[in-house]
């Protein structure tokens, strides 16, 4: 899993770590069942603190994206909440609209225009 952070970004590293999860589950990167790597080898590789990745992995077990088994690690919950992957591309999208100097009305707006 290749996953990546934004220092530059203003959200707190548990999001941003459990939003690049929930964006690997929602394009297929990860599928239902498929086991993710240990807390520890994804905080090393993305060089934070494991309990920030275990925050993250909480959170995603908590929306029904992941499921923790005992003996088999974290896996992909079977029907992932595809409403949760779609609220953070949402969020996503809302903060890179902002980048840009547009705003939640002016993204809504946009896509009342979209066929």
């Amino acid at each position: 899993m290749l996953l990546t952070l934004d220092l530059n970004d203003p959200r707190p590293l548990h999001e941003q770590v459990a939003g690049a999860i929930r964006r690997a589950v929602g394009e297929g990167g990860y599928r239902p069942g498929d086991r993710l790597p240990p807390a520890r080898e994804l905080a090393a590789a993305l060089g934070i603190n494991a309990n920030t990745v275990l925050r993250a992995l909480r959170d995603l077990r908590d929306e029904g994206i992941l499921e923790f088994r005992r003996g088999r690690g974290v896996t992909v919950a079977e029907r992932p909440a595809g409403r949760a992957l779609i609220e953070q591309r949402a969020r996503d999208l809302l903060d890179e609209a902002a980048r840009y100097g547009y705003g939640r009305d002016d993204l809504i707006d946009i896509l009342k225009e979209l066929p």
